[in-house]
């Protein structure tokens, strides 16, 4: 089914949600310390050059099954974030760091730029004047939050995800979010074709493509995707007469056809059902959007009774597709569960690529499980994990923050 209808509903639950995360959605965690001395690593498909590694440690089909050190990045990297296809590192200074996939001006340069030079962490250019300290990376956008809560954005969208005002789909210097100028923002995510910002006073706005209710009720009519309402041509449609595979083929291109006039919110606007509701946490998957008050995976650590631990103690929750084990359990896939196995460690972030996931605890260990294709559970092989599994090559290491991308993923470490 290629709708996932946003339901906007609130659920009473006898536990408590602290943290979540969905597949496409780029975890992104921004700590607060003193300049120190960290290493960045990086294991997956590296194909995009996402993995900021050359070619003579990856070899030509650019995947690493281990992770493996990023060169020529600063020693004080203290936050990063996994796109898609293409990766951002923050240093303690508030300076911007990218690599990886261009072809949308998403590193901040020059798209016609040589393919072999995408692997090459450079520092973002046009942000000379702002000091970063939160950055998002989406497919083909990547976003930074200055000190002062404005949001800056760079990369090429059609569906309006830059948010920078009606028509606009394309910067390759970051430009400032002028619609949410009076705001201070906090968080940012991306989905396919949507944006969600959350603000320090806990509103929400919403802007891109809208269809399906991906940004929830933003004074504009909820239309349905034009790619889906094919579901309601009728077959006996003389024009879908012939081969199936020719029936498909021109129900794509009339869809094509009908996003011409695609709904879009070509700046960022209050969602209306949550006004007056103090938003948490926020997270864009493909075609839906979670907020701490589809069809991916999703996590959440939450808070649950424990007779080991007084006032209860913390677990992951995952629902969602399972055709990889990424949700790391066995049982219903529809609502949330909780993953079994997590005594004597508390989770404290988790992060969802396309088909696998990460939890860190606050031992400083990082857990994978899902798809181990090209490398992306670092476990030096392709084998899947069906429940969460130890990265035991980075024990000698206390790791700060993991972030998963569509395949790959980075991981901040204290030296």
């Amino acid at each position: 089914m290629l709708v996932n209808r946003l339901l906007w509903k609130h659920h009473q639950w006898n536990k408590t949600v602290v943290a979540v995360s969905s597949k496409a959605v780029f975890a992104q965690v921004t700590t607060n310390r003193p300049r120190w001395m960290s290493t960045v690593m990086s294991f997956g498909d590296g194909s995009q050059g996402a993995l900021g590694l050359p070619d003579s440690v990856i070899g030509p089909r650019g995947d690493a099954y281990e992770p493996t050190r990023v060169l020529g990045l600063p020693s004080d990297i203290t936050s990063i974030s996994a796109g898609h296809y293409h990766s951002l590192a923050i240093d303690s200074r508030g300076g911007l760091w990218a690599w990886g996939r261009n072809q949308e001006s998403q590193l901040g340069r020059d798209p016609l730029a040589p393919r072999d030079s995408w692997n090459d962490p450079k520092r973002v250019e046009g942000l000379d004047h702002v000091n970063v300290c939160a950055a998002f990376a989406s497919g083909v956008i990547s976003a930074a939050i200055d000190s002062d809560g404005s949001v800056w954005v760079w990369g090429k969208s059609k569906r309006g995800q830059l948010g920078l005002g009606k028509g606009i789909i394309e910067t390759v210097v970051p430009r400032r979010v002028e619609a949410l100028a009076g705001e201070k923002i906090v968080k940012v995510s991306f989905g396919w074709g949507h944006a969600l910002a959350q603000t320090e006073d806990g509103k929400l706005l919403g802007w891109g493509y809208s269809a399906d209710g991906r940004i929830g009720n933003v004074g504009e009519a909820l239309e349905a995707s034009p790619l889906d309402s094919n579901a309601n041509i009728s077959m006996n449609d003389k024009r879908f007469s012939g081969s199936g595979l020719d029936a498909a083929e021109l129900m794509v291109l009339e869809g094509m056809e009908k996003e011409k006039d695609m709904p879009i919110i070509w700046e960022p606007r209050l969602v209306e059902e949550l006004q007056g509701v103090e938003v948490r946490d926020i997270a864009c998957g493909l075609d839906h959007s979670l907020v701490l008050c589809c069809l991916g995976h999703s996590l959440a650590i939450c808070e649950v009774p424990s007779s080991d631990v007084e006032g209860g103690g913390m677990s992951i929750f995952s629902w969602g597709w399972n055709q990889c084990s990424q949700l790391g359990r066995e049982g219903p896939e529809n609502f949330p569960s909780m993953i079994e196995g997590w005594e004597g460690e508390t989770p404290v972030s988790v992060s969802g690529g396309r088909v696998h996931s990460t939890a860190l605890t606050s031992h400083g260990e990082l857990w994978v499980w899902g798809c181990g294709k090209s490398g992306r559970l670092g476990l030096g092989s392709s084998s899947d994990e069906a429940e969460p599994t130890l990265l035991d090559c980075l024990e000698d290491f206390k790791v700060l923050q993991a972030v998963s991308g569509f395949d790959h993923n980075l991981v901040l470490m204290d030296e």
